[in-house]
């Protein structure tokens, strides 16, 4: 299983599509970790840099619709890449999220009032991720704050990331 516990990247924006997680220019490359540079350089966001901002993160809390636009395999392979393994949202675009799980990935859906608490407590700290995935629950904190919240995964998807994605739960079944 994928590691989920880190820092965390805030992107205070709906509707972040799969050309501005790695731009369609680079779709080109043969491998993954050729991808890795390129990750949110196309995101515009207020005092954003992607170079600086993606840094040692392990996790994104965003808005809603993350991941929608055109459905490619490229953009939870760029997270990847950057250590990004768990995306904490609203909501995903389906295709994006089914390909978070087929790589092993998290893509967790909280109420908006949730994401809203976490924005307010937590954009613009030092603030961590730890998830329990045997209890289904996130701890996000601060040297000020925390919040403890449950998820919630059908079992298929919880196998997905236990063995680490599609490819690894195939061969466990088949």
């Amino acid at each position: 299983m994928k590691n989920f516990n880190g820092k965390i990247l805030f992107l205070d924006r709906s509707d972040i599509n799969t050309d501005e997680i790695i731009p369609a220019k680079y779709l080109t490359e043969l491998t993954k970790e050729a991808l890795k540079p390129y990750c949110l350089e196309d995101l515009k966001l207020d005092s954003f840099d992607s170079k600086k901002d993606l840094a040692e993160k392990t996790a994104i809390v965003t808005r809603e619709n993350f991941g929608c636009g055109s459905s490619r395999e490229h953009a939870p392979w760029a997270l990847e890449e950057n250590g990004i393994n768990i995306v904490i949202a609203t909501n995903f675009a389906r295709i994006f999220r089914q390909n978070m799980f087929n790589n092993g990935m998290m893509a967790i859906e909280l109420p908006a009032e949730q994401i809203d608490e976490i924005f307010k407590k937590f954009a613009g700290t030092d603030a961590t991720l730890a998830v329990d995935f045997d209890k289904s629950e996130i701890k996000i904190s601060n040297n000020k704050d925390s919040f403890t919240t449950n998820y919630t995964l059908g079992l298929f998807y919880s196998d997905l990331v236990k063995v680490g994605g599609w490819i690894d739960y195939v061969d466990t079944k088949y």
